[in-house]
């Protein structure tokens, strides 16, 4: 390991459970060993809020991968947080186990609440000061999303521009009465600790191309906010999306099995088929989707089995 490169394990916060187990969420700090930490440059790099959102474990590895590979280019602090939600990850569950919570509606936490309250607390501590931070979720297990980024419209004056440098393929900008206080996103971004929300892929796997695309975004921004002088490929522009009926949403008029007809991330014209709703029993088509508008797919159903109302894609009208 070069001179010039450190890293560390280091305990977030710890929580001594009822089953005589300790909750550990943990951090990889790697900076260069021979500068003032409190002088650089700091990004921070999280997922695993959700149990169930795995695309961003493959982000944290490529991404410490290229650093160890070539610490010589490392100018700043880079943490790492790959699982802010341990019991999630390890019981394959969204939210935190045996509290029937999701994670990310607790932010900012309290230090003196309950224990996940408090973890919640101590995350935000953490977290906060940065100069960026990217949390980094999938999908859920019923639909994929193309590379995004995710900013409510209160904080989008910093936020979209940052964007830009992250090689996503769309900036979705949503409006601010839609947003959830309590996400981590929204907290850090109200104190001051600039936080972009990425959503590729979906639920309980690895995309492979889709985390490599967000390991190179990330490469990318740490140039960009100097602390990496390495080499980085070209990014992608993404598209910017901020109009309130910008999207078009497909749910499914009754249950049934839907079947994609589109191929995911590509244009359609008005009247083109996204899928249609069958009946495996009678060996009928109940329905089919249809674009009222042209535009791209940027949201397509992975779980088959729905019921009415069901979410089954999205549509960015172009």
């Amino acid at each position: 390991m070069s001179q010039e490169f450190n890293t560390k394990i280091h305990s977030v916060c710890q929580v001594k459970l009822p089953v005589g187990e300790i909750l550990n969420i943990r951090k990889n700090r790697l900076m260069p060993s021979d500068q003032n930490h409190k002088e650089k440059k700091r990004i921070g790099i999280v997922t695993g809020i959700h149990g169930d959102e795995l695309e961003g474990q493959y982000v944290c590895y490529e991404v410490i991968r290229r650093i160890r590979e070539h610490p010589e280019f490392l100018t700043g602090i880079v943490d790492v947080y790959p699982a802010m939600n341990p019991m999630g990850i390890d019981s394959v569950t969204r939210g935190i186990p045996g509290f029937d919570l999701d994670m990310n509606r607790i932010f900012p936490g309290s230090r003196d609440g309950a224990m996940t309250e408090y973890v919640a607390h101590e995350i935000i501590e953490d977290l906060a000061g940065a100069d960026l931070i990217v949390d980094i979720h999938a999908s859920n297990i019923y639909l994929t999303e193309i590379p995004q980024i995710r900013i409510n419209e209160l904080h989008k004056d910093f936020l979209v521009p940052l964007a830009h440098y992250m090689n996503v393929d769309f900036v979705w900008v949503h409006a601010s009465n839609t947003v959830l206080e309590s996400t981590l996103a929204y907290s850090l971004n109200s104190t001051g600790t600039p936080a972009l929300v990425v959503e590729a892929g979906v639920g309980m796997r690895i995309t492979k191309r889709y985390c490599i695309q967000l390991a190179d975004g990330l490469m990318n921004i740490m140039r960009v906010l100097g602390i990496w002088q390495g080499e980085v490929g070209a990014v992608r522009k993404p598209l910017i999306e901020d109009r309130a009926d910008g999207v078009v949403f497909f749910n499914a008029p009754s249950a049934g099995i839907f079947i994609p007809s589109a191929e995911h991330w590509t244009t359609l014209e008005r009247g083109d088929k996204v899928g249609e709703l069958i009946d495996p029993l009678t060996g009928e088509v109940l329905s089919e989707i249809l674009t009222p508008e042209r535009g791209i797919l940027f949201t397509i159903r992975e779980y088959p089995v729905v019921d009415e109302g069901s979410l089954v894609g999205r549509l960015l009208i172009r």
